[in-house]
């Protein structure tokens, strides 16, 4: 599978740990920044992700603010983009399964090494169910 990854200052520390993980996994891993701790607005970085997804048909996101909140929601605004705030492995699962999501977000704050491994793992091992579920995703485009 294909990562597009970015963070906002908040996400940095962990982002080199996760692309580790991802790499190990067997999976293409693209940093889109920042590389640095300095002070950014995460609404840049999200957007620059999901143009990223949209245009590489097939491919996922992970973006990771403090709590990631502010990620899901800038991501969300792009048509065809279906973020996902996860905090666990269900969550993940459920997302990929259930809502056919396409980026995943979490907080730097929030989830410490041990779950964002769970999660990727629960994300990466799920494909979407289709069936009653295509019929609900298919709404969310209005």
């Amino acid at each position: 599978m294909r990562f597009f990854i970015a963070t906002d200052h908040a996400g940095v520390a962990i982002k080199p740990s996760i692309i580790e993980m991802l790499v190990e996994m067997g999976h293409e891993v693209t940093d889109l920044g920042p590389k640095d701790a300095n002070r950014v607005d995460y609404p840049d970085f999200a957007h620059k992700l999901c143009y990223e997804v949209l245009a590489n048909d097939g491919s996922q996101g992970i973006l990771i603010c403090g709590t990631g909140i502010g990620m899901s929601l800038a991501a969300n605004k792009h048509k065809g983009i279906r973020a996902a705030l996860c905090h666990d492995a269900y969550t993940a699962i459920m997302a990929r399964a259930h809502n056919n999501a396409n980026v995943l977000c979490f907080g730097e704050r929030v989830v410490g090494l041990g779950v964002v491994q769970s999660i990727l793992e629960g994300w990466c091992k799920t494909n979407f169910e289709g069936g009653r579920h295509a019929q609900r995703v298919e709404k969310i485009e209005i």
